[in-house]
């Protein structure tokens, strides 16, 4: 949807961002909360999404790995935010909720609609209202956008029986609910995309270089 606007409509808006200090974990206390590793080996920390895991591809979910998970973990759960979104608040490109400890990372593409919940895990609702992976979508002239990953590693909550979340298809606010008081280890993956500028334009023959 987002690759529809136009570049000088994008680059109006490119001091317009929601802001990393709304993102769910800077929003979280997480005390004294240990570390979680959390990479991908499809892409860096920090660097750029490959176009596959976007709109401009497949819009698959890209891999996820992590280890480092602290004793009494009852399980595991995932929010995927844009703070770069021309919003009043983060984008959430994913949800997922009640991942199985004994999981060691999520495969490619794993994060899709599945209703109450399979395979050890229970996918929410991203900001498109929908189940599973919204592919990043970034307006072009609008700049790099980051897509901050975030898993927790939550405690058994008291007078629950397991870490399911009372709704089928949890969204941010459910997320919250879920995790608030229960966090034991925290991990961050940041990857960015954003779409290719258009050249200036000039005389014919001119040198133009390609903006960065």
């Amino acid at each position: 949807m987002l690759e529809n606007i136009p570049h000088w409509l994008g680059a109006a808006l490119s001091g317009i961002r929601a802001g990393h200090d709304k993102l769910t974990l800077s929003r979280l206390d997480l005390g004294g909360a240990a570390m979680i590793d959390l990479h991908s080996p499809a892409f860096a920390p920090g660097g750029r999404l490959p176009p596959r895991f976007t709109a401009d591809g497949e819009g698959v979910s890209p891999p996820l790995v992590w280890r480092g998970l602290p004793e009494g973990t009852d399980c595991l759960a995932l929010i995927v935010e844009d703070p770069d979104a021309p919003a009043p608040r983060p984008l959430v490109h994913a949800i997922v909720v009640a991942i199985d400890p004994a999981l060691d990372g999520l495969a490619e593409g794993a994060i899709v609609a599945d209703g109450d919940g399979a395979d050890g895990k229970d996918v929410g609702m991203n900001s498109y209202f929908a189940q599973g992976w919204l592919p990043p979508d970034p307006p072009t002239g609008h700049g790099a956008h980051d897509y901050v990953f975030q898993l927790l590693a939550l405690g058994r909550a008291e007078g629950a029986d397991g870490g399911a979340s009372d709704d089928a298809s949890p969204g941010r606010g459910e997320f919250v609910d879920l995790v608030r008081d229960r966090i034991l280890a925290a991990g961050v993956l940041v990857g960015t995309y954003s779409r290719e500028e258009e050249a200036p334009v000039g005389p014919v023959g001119a040198a133009a270089a390609l903006p960065a």
